[in-house]
């Protein structure tokens, strides 16, 4: 037994009575990408239209006077936050991309195309025009429900989670609910118009750090029970009645990790606007790259996904300046021939 686990590349790891099996070329990877993603993070706090030595930074974290009271203000109210916000908002996108991919067993299934977002902005874009005193606690609350009612609209005229109807019906609904937002916007006062359509773009300029604890508290629990039902959702990949067979609840597990990534969406579209294809490309850059089961897919797709938003934003916000380019349309830029390249490939099944 151990020289076939060996074989395939795992190593084993024993904890008392646990063990986990795992790739050390899969930990090494998302390693680098985590790396990768804190250093993205550094070079980020220290561009922008006041460039702060990287020197400095580092000796803040031991003495908050070394920075001048702009300079500070900057980085920690301005430019941390944003960051954040984006390496937050790209991972739950990233987890929710795979989890819907894995449970509807269709490479082609995001949160995105299945009228999630554009439910989430209708909701939160009425609170944006009509009740723009309302907190910003309320949003992700009112924007889930948007989401769910829309994801469950698109189960009911799917029928099916598993064939591409689901995405074709999920991609109708998106184009009309995106007439409803343009009715919105076309009607709106003009001084709020500006606003809602630079956090339709998806811009990250607005994150602070109530906003970042408000994303965070939603992203915990719909993270925690995707990676609670990963090994479940291996199994139920093996076929309907072998996984009842070996004890899987499919129809609680279904619910669950269709659940997790709808509330990872409206909570990342609640706070910073549509971020389209991150939750598409992600899973399938992870599978490529790491390989594995669920826990493994679910890891990568957050790092990849973080990574994507955070790469984003920076050339958003510094390619340009002094103007800055919100973070969606420049992840569009790249998503749009993603999704037509794996169009291009599941032709034939379509």
């Amino acid at each position: 037994m151990n020289n076939v686990v060996a074989r395939a590349g795992f190593r084993r790891y024993t904890l008392g009575s646990l063990q986990w099996l795992v790739r050390p070329r899969t930990l090494k990877i998302a390693a680098s990408l985590a790396v990768f993603t804190l250093l993205l993070v550094l070079y980020g706090i220290t561009r922008g239209s006041l460039p702060i030595p990287t020197s400095a930074i580092g000796k803040a974290l031991f003495s908050a006077e070394i920075l001048s009271p702009q300079q500070s203000t900057i980085v920690l109210d301005i430019r941390l936050p944003r960051l954040l916000m984006a390496v937050l908002c790209g991972g739950m996108l990233g987890l929710a991309g795979a989890a819907m991919q894995s449970i509807t067993r269709n490479g082609l299934a995001d949160p995105g195309l299945i009228g999630v977002k554009e439910g989430t902005s209708v909701v939160v874009l009425m609170l944006l025009l009509l009740f723009p005193s309302v907190s910003l606690v309320w949003r992700p609350l009112a924007g889930m429900a948007g989401g769910l009612l829309v994801a469950l609209l698109v189960i009911v005229l799917a029928r099916d989670l598993s064939r591409p109807r689901f995405i074709l019906v999920g991609i109708g609904v998106s184009w009309a609910l995106s007439a409803v937002m343009g009715i919105f916007i076309t009607t709106a006062d003009i001084r709020d118009v500006q606003t809602a359509m630079t956090w339709l773009a998806g811009s990250l300029h607005a994150a602070t750090w109530p906003l970042l604890g408000v994303a965070l508290l939603w992203a915990l629990p719909a993270a925690i029970v995707l990676y609670a039902t990963a090994r479940a959702a291996d199994v139920a990949l093996l076929g309907n009645q072998l996984a009842s067979g070996l004890g899987v609840n499919l129809t609680r597990l279904t619910w669950l990790r269709f659940f997790a990534p709808v509330l990872l969406t409206s909570a990342s579209v609640s706070c910073v606007g549509s971020l389209g294809f991150v939750g598409l490309m992600a899973p399938h850059m992870a599978r490529f790259l790491l390989r594995g089961g669920q826990v493994a897919l679910l890891s990568g797709s957050a790092l990849i996904g973080a990574l994507l938003v955070l790469i984003a934003d920076t050339v958003g916000r510094l390619a340009f300046a002094p103007l800055q380019i919100p973070a969606g349309i420049v992840i569009s830029l790249c998503g749009c021939p993603f999704f037509i390249l794996l169009l291009w490939r599941r032709r034939d099944v379509l």
